[in-house]
């Protein structure tokens, strides 16, 4: 474990991530080997998930890339013959089995060609979410991607305290996306959800097209609740604040741009907790989790 912690250190230091991201990623990591290792110690107990980028070709050999391998080596302590899941983001799950392990890595053989997963919502969401701080932010990704939501565009509102110039930008978007995979890996999961690029409220305001579907910002002084909401049309944007929430100029915007507010039960509650509850009750009244 210290060699894997002091290797993704290197890699994090030959990246010129910020300190603070360099914790971020690090802490992900070791809470996702440690889950893993404490649930997973026998891995023919439940089926491990693997994201490849590639084409999953019936009978192609691929070597799976350092992370995966050293997860499957290292962590879960799998060997040749054991079988693995492969999906690429197509909607299809892949079996797969292992043939190599050494040094050098893993190599797994590809032994179907495919099955397709029922897995995503009938309820098309996407949540906006005012860019939160630190691990905040990471915990939102993972669980609106555990319960089913289909886009998350980081927002930069009126209160956003997170500054990304270009470059940070580029760096934080690809950990989401890393987060959102790993989830996807985790939640079963066939289709990845994309993570938009940053853009400031007004400008993804002005982007927003019809398959926004019903527009929705949370607003604790609403009077609709998600049971008075028509989701006929099976798509709806829900943009969440960041920490001390909208300000009057957004909302102004928002309710510019076609938004309604929508009221979740009398509590105020924090930005991690507002939109994965908004999720959670729109997928329970309208989705799949009724």
């Amino acid at each position: 474990m210290r060699l894997v912690r002091a290797r993704l250190w290197i890699w994090c230091i030959a990246s010129s991530k910020s300190r603070r991201e360099i914790e971020l990623d690090r802490a992900i990591y070791t809470s996702s080997s440690a889950a893993n290792a404490g649930a997973l110690n026998d891995a023919s107990m439940r089926d491990t998930r693997i994201h490849l980028s590639a084409t999953l070709d019936f009978e192609r050999v691929i070597e799976l890339p350092a992370s995966s391998a050293e997860h499957l080596a290292r962590v879960l302590r799998m060997q040749v013959g054991q079988s693995i899941t492969l999906f690429n983001g197509d909607g299809r799950d892949h079996a797969a089995e292992i043939v190599r392990v050494d040094k050098r890595g893993v190599a797994v053989r590809i032994t179907s060609s495919g099955v397709d997963v029922a897995t995503e919502s009938p309820l098309r969401i996407t949540l906006a979410q005012g860019i939160a701080r630190g691990e905040k932010m990471d915990w939102i990704v993972q669980k609106a991607t555990e319960l089913g939501v289909h886009q998350i565009v980081p927002v930069i509102t009126e209160r956003t305290e997170v500054k990304l110039d270009p470059e940070r930008a580029q760096r934080r978007v690809a950990h989401w996306q890393a987060v959102v995979t790993s989830a996807c890996e985790q939640s079963g999961r066939a289709i990845v959800p994309v993570i938009a690029t940053p853009l400031k409220l007004a400008d993804w305001c002005a982007r927003l097209g019809d398959d926004a579907g019903l527009r929705l910002s949370l607003d604790p002084q609403s009077t609709v609740t998600p049971r008075a909401l028509d989701l006929g049309g099976r798509s709806a944007t829900v943009i969440a604040g960041p920490e001390g929430g909208l300000a009057k100029n957004d909302l102004a915007s928002l309710a510019h741009a076609g938004f309604g507010g929508m009221r979740l039960g009398p509590r105020i509650l924090r930005t991690e907790t507002a939109g994965i509850a908004a999720i959670t009750s729109l997928q329970t009244l309208f989705g799949d989790l009724g």
